[in-house]
């Protein structure tokens, strides 16, 4: 890869808080099990206006509030890749889903029983026509997040990147996502990518 890439900078969501780099911005005094409050009160607090962050499944709502405070004073091309992972999949939506076919199934919820429906809605929000994946591991990998995006940069399938981890286990969420461009201090590599998550989850 002839240039270097950086990571811009990085946001998480975690046990009722949220983080701009290593800055906590907000944190919430709700018990950490009340996740739907917890969101909508995230919401608020970036002074969102957008409706349609209602009608997602809470996967999708993490990934637009971290997107909220990762691209906000972003000006993106809309060759922006994503590439995000976690080890559950879909499954909290799947749950839902599962529950509600012995009554009348619901197509809201049905419409998110794959867990790159997140990428979907962050392009949309973005307007982003880009490459983009979603992994399951049982860990954050930050060898497979690494090596692909680099290989989407190196090979020119996109100009910059979001990359990271929105993992979600019933009302336990962690979410890390970093910006990758030709701009910034920290060099895009396995090893910064490990140490900033890892900083984030002591």
């Amino acid at each position: 890869m002839n240039k270097q890439y950086y990571i811009s900078n990085f946001t998480s969501i975690k046990k009722g808080a949220v983080y701009n780099a290593k800055n906590k911005i907000f944190e919430s005094e709700l018990e950490l099990n009340e996740i739907d409050l917890f969101l909508k009160e995230a919401y608020n607090f970036l002074a969102l206006s957008y409706p349609k962050f209602f009608k997602m499944d809470r996967l999708s709502k993490l990934g637009i509030l971290a997107s909220e405070v990762l691209l906000k004073n972003e000006s993106l091309e809309s060759d922006t890749a994503i590439i995000l992972s976690n080890s559950t999949s879909s499954l909290n939506t799947d749950k839902t889903h599962q529950e509600s076919i012995n009554q009348i199934v619901s197509p809201s919820i049905f419409v998110y029983t794959l867990p790159n429906i997140v990428l979907g809605e962050i392009s949309i929000k973005y307007q982003l026509q880009s490459e983009n994946a979603f992994f399951i591991s049982d860990t954050f990998d930050a060898e497979l997040i690494a090596d692909y995006t680099n290989d989407l940069l190196a090979f020119e399938k996109a100009k910059n990147a979001v990359c990271g981890w929105i993992d979600l286990k019933n009302a336990e969420y962690d979410v890390f996502l970093c910006l990758i461009s030709e701009e910034g201090d920290v060099p895009f590599t396995q090893k910064n990518l490990e140490q900033l998550y890892y900083f984030e989850n002591e």
